[in-house]
């Protein structure tokens, strides 16, 4: 047995060392209790406070259904390159009925006062005429017993349709059958002077 102070000192000395471990124990049990306590509130805190991933679809508005959205097929969008017109190409018939119009419209420029059919001739030897102007066979004249001098009378050769329009500045022909006698030059233009007579149809546009 040791003496009485070396006794007090051990008491003294587990006093001291019995009640720091007790203190150190009830700290970290009340420090355990309040991580338990406030971990899940803080956690929660921390999850509002933390910045939300954005979302590319959340602010669009969001318009009414349209019928494509109902289950119905979305028709095709137009495209944006516009395509060429085609010309079109007239038809040769058409080219034809214009054609026909024109001749039609300049017939109809003249009047016609009077027509009827005979034969014609042609001459060409140089001469003085009847309304006293000296013939000239490259004109396109023609010579009449009865319409006035200046008269305009178209003359259409009946084997080919080919015609010409003449001035009346002479009197003739006197031969039997024939009303009229074109220049040279009114004879070439219907194709008549490998015949020197043919057969013609004439209409009076004008007198004198």
């Amino acid at each position: 047995m040791g003496s009485p102070v070396r006794r007090r000192l051990r008491a003294r000395l587990r006093t001291i060392l019995i009640v720091p471990g007790a203190a150190v124990a009830v700290l970290a049990v009340g420090a355990f209790a309040l991580a338990g306590r406030d971990g899940p509130a803080d956690s929660a805190q921390a999850a509002q406070t933390a910045p939300q991933a954005a979302d590319p679809l959340a602010d669009r508005p969001h318009g009414e259904p349209t019928r494509a959205d109902r289950g119905r097929p979305r028709s095709p969008e137009p495209s944006p390159s516009k395509t060429p017109k085609k010309i079109k190409k007239r038809s040769p018939k058409a080219d034809d009925q214009v054609a026909n119009l024109a001749k039609r419209k300049k017939k109809k420029q003249h009047k016609v006062l009077g027509s009827g059919s005979c034969e014609a001739s042609y001459y060409w030897e140089g001469q003085m005429t009847a309304s006293g102007e000296r013939f000239d066979p490259t004109e396109l004249t023609a010579a009449h017993k009865t319409l006035p001098m200046g008269s305009k009378v178209r003359v259409t050769n009946k084997n080919n349709d080919r015609s010409v329009v003449v001035r009346i500045n002479d009197r003739g022909p006197y031969a039997g059958g024939r009303c009229l006698d074109l220049s040279k030059a009114a004879m070439k233009k219907v194709g008549g002077t490998g015949s020197g007579v043919i057969p013609v149809r004439y209409e009076v546009l004008s007198k004198g």
